[in-house]
């Protein structure tokens, strides 16, 4: 059965909380492009949809935001994870969607009253990937996804030789004399918090970026980022103190976060040249470095982009 062609954001007449008797109704209706799989993806460009069925061990729903295991690695007979997963082929390709500013289509299957269907729920966006053990001993790849405000969905559009940003484009208005400003959808990566800790690391290092020393300056005033080594919030539940910050450029943090790069217990970096500047008042924990590590640094070149 041929996938239908590629479309992200939401399907027109289809809203949250529409039900569907089976995969066959979903695929038909193109929420999700796939019969059987649960990410619907293509290559190089993104993951359109994922259908949430309970089959991993280690997913976690909770409405506003789940917690979604990507694929492979999971016997069909157990359940149970038997294999470490790698971020190739659709486990790359949600993890783009962070990277894209791309949303995804989550549908669930649900069973009520001794009856098994599928409801849609809505646009998500990809917050976060990382990768950690498994209940069943294994690597898996973990995305954290987080339900977008109605407000902001935006029609699905068929794949065109468009520019990204056009996926998201508004109706066209009628000719104007003076033409209409063009308007798209934008999506924040991350959210940039102000708080006493953050304010204590930019001051301790001048506002200066602790991997290439870049010092910001605005009509405002300085410029820098505390970024978290541990996250806040769940699952991480990293705690808002200065052994867990940073003080980086937006280029340096967005890297961070994205796994680009880490820092060793000696603070020499990975992934990147250098070592990381460290105050003598900035008492970095090795274990916050350490959890950075293990659950988002990837070598360059260990997954390879597919096409």
């Amino acid at each position: 059965m041929p996938q239908p062609p590629a479309s992200f954001g939401e399907i027109a007449g289809i809203r949250p909380g529409h039900e569907f008797r089976n995969r066959l109704e979903l695929w038909g209706a193109g929420v999700h492009g796939q019969t059987q799989a649960g990410i619907s993806a293509r290559a190089g460009r993104g993951a359109e949809s994922i259908v949430v069925s309970g089959g991993y061990e280690d997913d976690l729903d909770l409405g506003a935001w789940l917690l979604y295991t990507g694929k492979g690695g999971r016997s069909n007979e157990s359940g149970r994870q038997v294999a470490d997963q790698t971020l190739t082929g659709a486990n790359l390709e949600l993890a783009r969607n962070q990277v894209l500013g791309l949303p995804v289509r989550v549908t669930r299957k649900v069973t009520e009253n001794g009856l098994t269907f599928y409801r849609y729920g809505g646009l998500y966006r990809v917050a976060s990937y990382w990768q950690e053990q498994g209940r069943s001993g294994h690597k898996i790849w973990r995305f954290r996804l987080e339900l977008l405000p109605e407000e902001v969905l935006p029609a699905a559009e068929p794949a065109s030789t468009a520019l990204p940003g056009d996926l998201f484009s508004q109706a066209q208005e009628p000719a104007l004399p003076y033409g209409a400003a063009p308007r798209q959808l934008t999506t924040t990566l991350r959210i940039v918090r102000d708080t006493a800790v953050s304010r204590a690391v930019k001051n301790l290092y001048a506002y200066r970026c602790q991997v290439c020393a870049v010092q910001l300056a605005s009509p405002a005033g300085l410029y820098a980022e505390a970024a978290h080594v541990r996250p806040l919030g769940a699952p991480h539940h990293g705690p808002d103190v200065l052994g867990n910050v940073l003080c980086l450029c937006p280029n340096h943090h967005v890297l961070f976060d994205l796994g680009s790069f880490a820092v060793r217990n000696d603070f020499t970096l990975l992934g990147l040249n250098g070592k990381l500047t460290l105050h003598r008042r900035h008492g970095l924990e090795p274990h916050f470095l350490h959890y950075h590590r293990e659950h988002y640094f990837h070598a360059p070149g260990a997954y390879p982009a597919e096409h």
